[in-house]
């Protein structure tokens, strides 16, 4: 049985939206698209390189992959090689003909959730509807945040009202980078306990 990770560039205060670049994401007259860059360095993204090196099928929302699409398939370099070569689904209802070269399109989370029984390493990013939706039926294995020392104000943000009470466990040690962001690793540890302080 393969895993399904979550990969998440995120915030201090948990903004997903737009990372990458100032026209990817502007629902909303979000007004902060790219990010990402100025506060990430040469060690961070190597350390995103090398976790898509490990993806053996790509996961994505429709609003991620439309903004994958328009963009990987015209990319060369190694992160470009392998999200081209490597198979990629896409949930959506609406979608009928994707553009990008090996692409399925899955009709909901349920049908994602079995790629973990063809794939040893499903990778999404971004897709933050989808992730919800997935967290919510329990089947991603991991969540990695990629957490960057700037806060934002306004955006899409992962978990809001609704979002499923659960408990996480690290599963990896912290990793920080120069310029100052942290990735973390976490895996689902059941429900979310509480109790008393000692001497409250």
């Amino acid at each position: 049985m393969g895993i399904i990770v979550a990969n998440l560039f995120i915030t201090l205060d948990g903004v997903y939206q737009a990372p990458g670049g100032r026209e990817e994401d502007t629902e909303s007259d979000f007004a902060f698209g790219g990010w990402q860059a100025p506060v990430s360095d040469d060690e961070a993204d190597a350390a995103i390189g090398a976790e898509v090196g490990l993806i053996d099928a790509l996961l994505l929302g429709r609003k991620t992959y439309d903004i994958f699409a328009a963009y990987w398939p015209h990319q060369s370099d190694d992160v470009g090689s392998t999200l081209n070569r490597v198979p990629k689904f896409v949930v959506s209802s609406t979608l009928t003909a994707p553009s990008w070269a090996g692409t399925t399109v899955l009709p909901d989370a349920a049908a994602a959730g079995r790629l973990r029984e063809e794939y040893d390493q499903v990778h999404m990013f971004g897709s933050g509807v989808l992730i919800r939706s997935l967290l919510a039926a329990d089947v991603i294995d991991r969540l990695h945040f990629w957490l960057y020392p700037v806060t934002l104000g306004q955006g899409k943000r992962l978990f809001d009202a609704g979002t499923i009470p659960a408990s996480f466990r690290l599963v990896e040690p912290a990793r920080t980078f120069p310029k100052g962001a942290v990735s973390l690793v976490y895996e689902r540890a059941g429900d979310v306990k509480t109790q008393d302080m000692p001497g409250a």
